[in-house]
């Protein structure tokens, strides 16, 4: 008989101290993610993965390999992909989307009737693309309202892997649900194989939408500096204030003159202060630059 394999020592399972440390000041040194010492077993659970998939035998041994064999640079970008978290929804918070509706297109085009020429959103944390193509389902009744000519929606995520899945556009069927009806039938292909529980965006909508990888830590983001609407919800509490302001200056600086910057719930104190921005709801601020 083949001799039983021994469980692993539990302590040989856990990051040390040292480790835990080390892996958290980094994170947040790279990424801004603040990881407290309660996300311990949440962060060893996730790190587990990788544990295996280099062949090693403990968390404690994934440690070394990082920081006493020189893996960490290596190593850097699929530490932030574990422990990034990435909950999206269609639709979440519908009177954001309300806003973008009813509120942006006409204040920003001070609309009279005639057609915008032109309307940019921002998905600052897209994720697996949720925010991006709900804001171009929006987008694209306003174009068939004749209330604009023409959109572009951009998503933007620290994680390569999620943009990958955005990039794909196909999500579980329960996953649209929130999705209205009448979207859904217009925006939304079945699978070709009947059995599959899955959706696809339609190619017109999937054109509109561009996914580039960002992380909100760098000093300065590559794109346009005429946006119409950026959302940036549920990422900032992650971070210290400190980067909380740092973020929302460097976004805000990519609004057109009378644009809007949306932020999550419990988020709305990031923008304090910020120079340029003023509140035009719980969650809402505008770009009106000081004469």
């Amino acid at each position: 008989m083949n001799a039983l394999k021994p469980l692993p020592d539990p302590e040989m399972d856990q990051l040390s101290d040292r480790h835990f440390a080390a892996i958290a000041a980094a994170i947040e040194s790279r990424a801004g993610i603040k990881l407290p010492r309660g996300k311990r077993t949440m962060v060893e659970g996730r790190l587990r993965r990788r544990v295996r998939a280099l062949g090693l035998d403990s968390l404690r041994a994934y440690g070394a390999h990082l920081f006493d064999s020189g893996g960490l640079a290596g190593e850097m970008s699929e530490l932030i992909e574990c422990v990034t978290t990435n909950k999206t929804d269609f639709f979440r918070e519908p009177s954001h989307f309300d806003f973008l509706r009813d509120g942006a297109v006409r204040e920003i085009g001070n609309w009279q009737g005639s057609a915008l020429p032109s309307f940019k959103v921002w998905s600052a944390a897209a994720s697996t693309g949720a925010e991006a193509y709900t804001a171009a389902m929006v987008l694209q009744d306003l174009v068939d309202a004749g209330r604009i000519r023409r959109y572009s929606v951009l998503g933007t995520d620290i994680s390569v892997e999620v943009l990958r899945e955005a990039q794909r556009a196909v999500y579980p069927r329960e996953f649209v649900e929130p999705v209205p009806a009448d979207m859904r039938r217009r925006f939304l292909m079945n699978a070709r194989d009947p059995a599959s529980a899955t959706v696809r965006i339609v190619p017109e909508l999937r054109g509109r939408v561009t996914f580039r990888q960002l992380n909100l830590m760098d000093p300065a983001y590559p794109f346009d500096r005429d946006v119409d609407i950026i959302f940036c919800r549920n990422v900032l509490i992650y971070f210290e204030k400190q980067v909380q302001h740092a973020v929302v200056s460097r976004l805000s600086s990519h609004l057109r003159q009378g644009g809007f910057l949306i932020l999550g719930h419990s988020e709305s104190m990031a923008a304090s202060g910020v120079d340029g921005l003023r509140q035009a709801g719980p969650t809402i601020f505008q770009r009106i630059d000081k004469a």
